[in-house]
């Protein structure tokens, strides 16, 4: 549902009422991930989906329905080998999506409005979450998708200082305990789903709740203003990282060179880097290709726990950059971190290309993937993710 928040936001301030079906568990080469969401309105109007293509009229058939009955369902879509035309999906994946209604009154109906603004407290709980990350705030939505009738759809909202909206209906250990699960997720940025025992949830049977993560897009920084910068910048935002330029030299970092960019910093790349709270998500592109910038940058960015360190230049270089971090202290296990020459080999020779090899090595680090070409392999297409999981109640 996050997925698609900032338009079901929108919906929510109009007092439209609509049926959200989201991604809860994958198996095989399921073509979206958990969390994936495709809503439908009264109107018919549909946003978003959960399949690609595969299983989308059969969804959207099913949130009509949750909208006429009121009630929520779960079901599941796989592969027919009797029918290839069958509903399913032809890729050969498993998808179990969750469909829940959201009734709201009137416009205004976000977390904040009136309480007449939307009909019952589940509904302002999922404005909330809605509000909060259409707003790029840091927030977890925990759904209820298996166990008690009474209690399917219930929703709570966590933010990562552990305050919760809502309740899920149950005993209150059943919110103490989603609460502390849900917190842990957020903090790693994960949706997927968990189990709650019997003795957690003390409503005399276990439930399985769907915990959505919505955190502020991570951040690409890249060092050096370089034409070559200019073009990572835009494969940048359209990979939806929030990218920063930095460089020392005020002649070179301008808006007119990097008009995509989300900051544009001037300012020696060390001294910038050690003033930055970054996290497990982050990349870094070093592009300047000169000692005097680069070892001292690359002395911090190899220490630090962010998700990937790339730096530009010829081999020759490489080499020569490596010797000289070694000769500051840096460890062969630090210096393995480095990708250098950075990007996969793609022949690539123009800003453009190269911008592309980075942002492939980039998402292929991200993902697990090896760079290889797929046709003749036997590597699934798809790999885990930490946004993946099997089945239902199977924690990645």
């Amino acid at each position: 549902m996050l997925d698609i928040a900032e338009e079901l936001n929108r919906w929510v301030e109009q007092g439209r009422t609509f049926a959200v079906a989201t991604v809860v568990a994958t198996n095989g080469s399921a073509p979206r991930q958990p969390g994936a969401a495709l809503a439908v309105d009264s109107d018919g109007t549909a946003i978003g989906s959960v399949s690609g293509g595969c299983v989308e009229g059969a969804v959207y058939e099913l949130c009509q329905e949750a909208l006429e009955t009121g009630q929520p369902v779960l079901e599941r879509f796989g592969y027919s080998d009797e029918d290839a035309f069958a509903v399913g999906l032809t890729c050969g994946g498993i998808i179990d999506i969750f469909i829940a209604p959201v009734r709201a009154s009137s416009p205004g109906a976000a977390a904040g409005g009136p309480a007449g603004d939307v009909v019952d407290s589940n509904a302002a709980t999922l404005a909330a979450a809605l509000t909060a990350a259409s707003s790029g705030e840091a927030a977890a939505v925990a759904r209820i998708i298996e166990g008690p009738a009474d209690l399917l759809g219930r929703a709570l909202l966590v933010r990562p200082d552990g305050s919760h909206t809502g309740s899920l209906g149950g005993h209150p250990a059943l919110d103490r305990t989603a609460v502390e699960e849900t917190c842990a997720l957020l903090d790693a940025g994960r949706t997927t789903t968990l189990e709650i025992g019997a003795d957690g949830s003390q409503c005399g049977q276990p439930v399985v709740l769907l915990v959505e993560s919505s955190v502020p897009a991570p951040r690409m920084i890249v060092f050096g203003a370089i034409d070559f910068a200019s073009a990572l910048v835009r494969v940048g935002k359209f990979l939806n990282y929030h990218v920063t330029v930095c460089d020392a030299r005020p002649v070179f970092a301008t808006r007119t060179r990097f008009p995509d960019a989300d900051e544009i910093v001037i300012d020696w790349p060390h001294r910038y880097l050690d003033s930055q709270q970054l996290d497990s998500r982050t990349v870094l592109c070093v592009l300047t290709h000169d000692a005097k910038f680069d070892v001292p940058l690359l002395e911090r960015a190899l220490r630090l726990p962010v998700a990937y360190v790339g730096a530009m230049g010829s081999r020759r270089t490489h080499l020569d950059r490596q010797q000289r971090l070694r000769d500051i202290g840096l460890t062969e296990i630090e210096l393995n971190r480095l990708r250098s020459p950075i990007g996969l080999d793609l022949g690539a020779r123009t800003p453009e290309e190269t911008a592309l090899s980075i942002a492939a090595e980039i998402v292929a680090n991200r993902r697990g993937g090896t760079g290889a070409p797929l046709t003749g392999a036997h590597t699934p297409i798809h790999h885990e993710s930490p946004r993946s999981v099997g089945r239902i109640g199977e924690v990645a």
